[in-house]
């Protein structure tokens, strides 16, 4: 199929490892960020949310603090928080706008955004300036793990983060491993903030090329979700993987994935995937079945 279709999620997946050395570069703006010990709450839709998840395990991991995630309609705060930080690529989500007029003063409010022209640039006390990573494709890449790393930032050394960037670099580079394209089915595994990542590479895979895909703990997947493992069909790990869970996926005949390459460089590879598997189903990744790039609620 034409590879017209997707442009412009292809040059924006493949501009990850310089729109992730700027954020990584964006030393003064983090100082705006939670201090060790502040209640947090994190905020998205859609794939924001996912991002939030993977950040908010990895401030807690790392014990800086309560950290949750929440969609802005499920965002339970009247828990006492001290800062909340919204994610969003368009800050014209109808829910992150209502959520922010909502909190008022209760609480500082931190917006990492894309659009700097819109309602949320206005409503967020502080607003983290991500337009160089903003999108002309529904399907979001580079915004989400551009946002990501800007906050994974403020908890990894630096020199994980660059590792992270060299080896996205690689993936790009490397040849695409064709059994992975369009394949019947796909599974998506990860623990703690690896997690996030792994349900957000489902979403990638369903919003762009119609995909039947799932996500669970990696740990979970043996409670039952293993059943839909076969061949022809894809078990994509995150992280390491819990022992035995390589051999026990290799005996339903279903293709094992589990790269010892930082998961963020990973999601890269699935970003590839999705795209590959969108042109080979005559699909356009840029606008895909019944999406828009933000929704507005009437």
């Amino acid at each position: 199929m034409s590879s017209a279709l997707g442009t412009h999620m292809e040059q924006e997946l493949t501009s990850q490892p310089d729109t992730w050395q700027k954020a990584l570069d964006m030393e003064q703006e983090r100082s705006v960020l939670p201090k060790s010990g502040e209640r947090v709450a994190v905020v998205g839709c859609g794939t924001s949310w996912f991002m939030a998840q993977a950040y908010a395990a990895l401030r807690e991991s790392a014990g800086h603090g309560v950290t949750d995630a929440y969609t802005a309609t499920e965002a339970r705060l009247d828990r006492d928080y001290d800062v909340l930080i919204a994610i969003t690529r368009s800050g014209t989500t109808s829910e992150i706008i209502d959520l922010l007029k909502q909190v008022g003063d209760r609480m500082r409010t931190i917006a990492v955004l894309g659009d700097q022209n819109s309602p949320v640039a206005e409503l967020a006390d502080h607003v983290i300036n991500l337009e160089f990573a903003d999108e002309q494709s529904v399907v979001q890449t580079r915004f989400a793990t551009t946002a990501l790393t800007f906050l994974r930032a403020s908890i990894d050394d630096r020199s994980v983060i660059e590792r992270s960037i060299a080896q996205a670099r690689e993936v790009l580079a490397a040849d695409l491993d064709e059994k992975l394209v369009n394949a019947e089915q796909y599974s998506f595994l990860g623990t703690d903030w690896r997690l996030g990542l792994a349900t957000e590479a489902a979403l990638k895979m369903r919003e762009s090329c119609q995909a039947w895909t799932e996500s669970y703990s990696s740990m979970e997947y043996r409670h039952g979700p293993i059943a839909i493992a076969s061949e022809g069909r894809i078990t994509w790990n995150f992280g390491p993987a819990p022992e035995g869970l390589a051999a026990q996926v290799a005996d339903t005949g279903a293709t094992f994935i589990d790269e010892d390459i930082d998961p963020m460089a990973d999601l890269v590879r699935v970003h590839r995937i999705a795209l590959a598997t969108a042109r080979a189903r005559g699909l356009d990744a840029d606008h895909p079945r019944n999406l828009t790039r933000s929704v507005i609620l009437k």
